[in-house]
């Protein structure tokens, strides 16, 4: 499906009250048409949840199986009352900002953000890693005699 299509069947509701949960959105939604999904994000903060932290956002989402009952709940629901709180209801907008699918991680943290812009250590002008300034062979001689001199020690 379209993103476009998408975002002309999902309205915006703002302004619902805490103890609005999906089914009664499902509920008072539905009689508009056929829903696909409503979704209540989350509190941002879900780190350390206390008992008097609210259990969303104060907004949710529903998807219409079709654009004109989105409008229609649009039309019926927009500045009407729900649990004692006046509802703004608004065909969603798609997210200005593009989400990462792994949230706030530094870019280079990627795996495909590594494989397009980092060269291997002997391709990028760098040096060689070596073992206490000594090349590699000298490193592997020195622990082979301490590995005779452990074997020498045990007999």
């Amino acid at each position: 499906m379209e993103e476009g299509a998408k975002s002309k069947k999902t309205v915006f509701i703002g302004g619902i009250s805490d103890d609005t949960d999906e089914a009664l959105i499902y509920e008072t939604f539905s009689t508009f048409g056929d829903i696909l999904e409503v979704q209540i994000p989350p509190p941002q903060n879900t780190n350390h949840p206390q008992p008097t932290d609210p259990k969303h956002r104060g907004f949710a989402f529903v998807t219409f199986s079709s654009p004109a009952d989105a409008q229609d709940a649009i039309d019926n629901m927009d500045m009407n009352e729900l649990r004692g709180r006046v509802l703004k209801v608004t065909l969603a907008k798609p997210t200005k900002a593009i989400l990462q699918p792994d949230g706030n991680r530094a870019v280079w943290e990627s795996e495909e953000w590594l494989k397009q812009y980092v060269k291997p250590l002997d391709q990028s002008g760098g040096s060689k890693l070596q073992s206490r300034g000594r090349s590699q062979s000298e490193g592997a001689e020195d622990a082979e005699e301490a590995k005779e001199d452990e074997d020498a020690m045990q007999e």
